[in-house]
């Protein structure tokens, strides 16, 4: 950590009574020119009494005016205190989030051995779901920070390479509505076909449901359809997504933006 994120460098992190009287010019500049000490106590969890403490030292130091009973305003004095600790908070929450939160985030795996916590695994991806080995063979490895027998869920980090596995492809094939034929126009037959070359089966809009199931077959994707098959193809499954044609420009513009391929094909009777 850099040394304005450390010790006496850390502003209103200094100390309680800083971070005190940040909260505090923060509220009378929120509330300005009528400020009720009572609201401002109860909003930083604090005493009526001390605010008034607290307001009586920042007048005295130029970083508050006060303009009679109940009536006050943050200088620019203030104003510019309270610039240079947000500043120094800003800095502080950026090294935090990126530097020290990034180093420590976990995934969760599928264990396909018995692991143990503080082991490297090896990450690949199949049927569309992480999975941990114990050892460092494969081209992305991790370290464990749980325990986890075969089968069950494992937690990982410190990341190292790339996890090698290919997008999915979907295939598309456009109904009409009720009115122009609905599901009648598709040959059941037809999408038994492409569903038996799919690892999933989606639906957008109930003349696709009905579509599917006068196919016998049931759809593992029904609602939040677009996401739902964005997510699918970008874990490397082969989705085949019947859609209704009024919802097929959303469902296909969803996919562009995930670069995910996929294809329109005709499946009429």
């Amino acid at each position: 950590m850099s040394d304005r994120a450390t010790g006496e460098d850390l502003g209103v992190l200094r100390s309680k009574r800083n971070a005190t009287r940040y909260q505090i010019i923060v509220e009378v500049a929120d509330r300005q020119p009528a400020v009720s000490q009572q609201e401002i106590a109860d909003a930083i969890g604090v005493t009526a009494q001390a605010v008034s403490e607290y307001l009586r030292d920042l007048v005295e130091q130029g970083y508050v005016e006060k303009h009679g009973r109940g009536r006050y305003e943050v200088t620019k004095e203030g104003v510019d205190w309270l610039i240079t600790q947000t500043d120094e908070l800003r800095e502080l929450i950026q090294h935090v989030s990126e530097e020290i939160v990034g180093q420590v985030d976990i995934d969760t795996a599928v264990a396909t051995t018995d692991i143990a916590e503080g082991e490297t695994v090896s990450l690949t991806m199949h049927d569309g779901v992480l999975r941990a080995m114990a050892g460092d063979a494969g081209g992305a490895t991790a370290v464990a920070v749980t325990d986890a027998a075969e089968g069950t869920d494992v937690g990982v980090t410190n990341f190292e390479g790339v996890v090698d596995y290919e997008l999915g492809d979907v295939t598309v094939v456009s109904l009409p509505r009720v009115r122009d034929g609905g599901s009648r126009a598709v040959a059941p037959e037809r999408v038994r076909e492409l569903a038996a070359d799919h690892d999933l089966l989606a639906v957008a809009g109930t003349e696709a449901l009905a579509a599917a199931r006068t196919a016998d077959r049931e759809p593992d994707i029904r609602f939040g359809t677009r996401a739902a098959v964005r997510e699918a193809a970008t874990k490397g499954l082969d989705v085949l997504l019947l859609a209704v044609t009024t919802e097929l420009s959303a469902l296909t513009d969803e996919l562009r933006e995930g670069n995910i391929g996929y294809e329109v094909v005709d499946a009429a009777n």
